[in-house]
């Protein structure tokens, strides 16, 4: 939720939001699945919108997968030197069949790229991206690589630039610590 925060959709009434007693969990194919702690059961449709999602695109930098003597998967921030049963890419998971909507979405000034973007994958993708080291450049290079993409940031000013992979790096180990 943090990371969802973080993006400005910290909305309660999410209908993404799981009901109480039920966990969002991955296996290691990166499905999502639901377990339900009250009635001790899975599916894998959400409980309440009914969709399918899996997780996109490789481990935040510094994270690792591994596996206890139980045979679960647990993860590792060694660069925060943490560990967690808890997918660090579940905040940033994607319909296994998005829907087109039925009718045309419209975008205003207040519109987010985070908005924009939500539940799309960008794993493989490659995007460029010009004046990515301030304002709205910055913005959108951060969400692309927030979503999986491989982002080259186009700049004048190497300094800047560097100093603009510097903050996405850092914001991206930050929603993924804070899960």
């Amino acid at each position: 939720m943090a990371a969802l925060r973080y993006a400005g959709l910290d909305d309660t009434d999410s209908e993404d939001e799981l009901p109480p007693g039920w966990e969002q969990r991955t296996t290691k194919d990166g499905w999502v699945y639901y377990a339900n702690h009250t009635e001790e059961k899975t599916q894998w449709e959400h409980p309440k919108t009914g969709k399918r999602k899996r997780i996109a695109g490789d481990l935040p930098y510094g994270w690792e997968q591994e596996t206890d003597e139980n045979g679960q998967m647990f993860f590792v921030d060694h660069i925060n030197k943490r560990t967690t049963y808890l997918d660090p890419r579940l905040a940033f998971t994607v319909d296994d069949n998005p829907t087109k909507p039925t009718t045309r979405q419209r975008y205003d000034s207040s519109t987010t790229a985070m908005e924009i973007l939500q539940g799309r994958d960008f794993s493989g993708k490659v995007v460029v991206v010009t004046g990515a080291n301030s304002g709205i450049g910055f913005e959108t290079a951060k969400t692309f690589a927030l979503h999986g993409a491989h982002v080259i940031l186009a700049c004048r000013n190497m300094t800047r630039a560097n100093e603009a992979v510097s903050r996405i790096l850092g914001e991206w180990l930050v929603s993924g610590h804070l899960l």
